[in-house]
C-alpha cells in the first residue's frame, strides 16, 4: 500500500461509496479528525474491563499519528476526552488522567524527533491532575517550534463550550453585533490558526459529532469505520484517506459538471 501510495495509485476502499465516475483524487486531506470511538466495546467483548480497552487504544494512536504524517496530513486532532466524560465513574476517569500522562512522557521524545508540534484542545477543568496538567505544557513547549505535522489533542473538550467562549472573548472585546463575522468569530475561538477540518473519521460504526470541534467541522467530510479504535491500524486510516480523496466536495454548491458543462 505504501509503494501504491507514493505512486498516486490509491487501493480501492471498502469505505467509499462515491460515484465512479469522479475524477482524478483530490489531495491528501490537510487536517484530519477522529473520534477514537469502541474501547470499552473492545474491552467488553474480550471480557475484559473498560481500562483494557484504553490501554490497548495506545498502539493505535500511535500507529494513526506515524501513518498521517507519512501521508502528508499536515493537521491530526485527536479526540480522546470529553466535557461529557467526567460522568463517567470515578475509577474510569483516575485510570484515564494516569493512562495520559503516561503516554505522554513516554512518546514526547518521539513526537518532537519527528517534528510533530503537540497541542491540547480543552483542559480547563480544575479536576485534571495538576501534574498532567505539568507534563501536557511541558509537552507543548517542548515541541512549539516544530514545523511538521501539527497534532491536536482534544482533551476535557467540548465543542459548544469553545463556541460559547468565543462569544464571551468577543463581547469582551467590544466589538460591535453588525461587525461581527464568522472570520472574526473564528479568530477568538482556541487555537484559530487550526484550519477547518476535511476529513473527520470516526470509528466503530457510531456516527454522531459527539460535541467535536463543532465549529471546525461544518463541511467536515465524515467516514464511520466499523473497527474500534484498539483495531484501528495504519492501512485502515489510508483507506479512510484514499476515500476521501475520492469524494467530491461541493460546500454546498454545484460542481461544473453537474450543470451542464463538462469536466475540465
Amino acid at each position: 500500500m505504501t509503494e501504491d501510495w507514493a505512486m498516486g495509485e490509491a487501493p480501492a476502499s471498502p469505505f467509499a461509496t462515491e460515484r465512479t465516475t469522479a475524477p482524478e483524487p483530490r489531495e491528501v486531506p490537510r487536517h484530519v479528525a477522529c473520534v477514537m470511538d469502541g474501547n470499552g466495546r473492545w474491552a467488553a467483548r474480550r471480557s475484559l474491563p473498560r481500562t483494557a480497552g484504553h490501554r490497548a487504544a495506545e498502539t493505535t494512536v500511535i500507529d494513526v499519528i506515524e501513518a498521517a504524517r507519512s501521508a502528508g496530513v499536515g493537521w491530526l486532532s485527536l479526540y480522546a476526552f470529553s466535557t461529557e466524560n467526567w460522568r463517567r465513574p470515578d475509577t474510569e476517569i483516575t485510570f484515564l488522567m494516569h493512562l495520559v500522562r503516561r503516554v505522554v512522557r513516554k512518546h514526547a521524545p518521539l513526537l518532537h524527533a519527528r517534528g510533530i508540534r503537540c497541542r491540547f484542545l480543552g483542559m480547563t477543568d480544575p479536576r485534571i491532575p495538576p501534574a498532567l496538567g505539568r507534563d501536557i505544557a511541558d509537552l507543548m513547549t517542548l515541541t512549539e517550534r516544530n514545523r511538521g505535522m501539527t497534532l491536536t489533542v482534544a482533551f476535557d473538550h467540548g465543542g459548544r463550550r469553545d463556541i460559547v467562549e468565543a462569544a464571551r472573548s468577543l463581547i469582551r472585546s467590544g466589538v460591535p453585533a453588525d461587525a461581527v463575522t464568522e472570520e472574526s468569530f473564528a479568530a477568538h475561538l482556541p487555537f484559530p490558526d487550526t484550519p477547518e477540518v476535511d476529513l473527520v473519521i470516526r470509528t466503530s460504526g457510531e456516527q454522531r459529532i459527539s460535541n467535536f470541534m463543532l465549529w471546525q467541522v461544518a463541511y467536515a467530510e465524515w467516514i464511520f469505520p466499523p473497527a474500534l479504535w484498539p483495531d484501528f491500524r495504519a492501512p485502515d486510516f489510508l483507506d479512510c484517506i484514499d476515500a476521501y480523496r475520492r469524494r467530491e466536495r461541493r460546500f454546498g454548491g454545484v460542481l461544473p459538471h453537474q450543470n451542464g458543462e463538462p469536466r475540465s
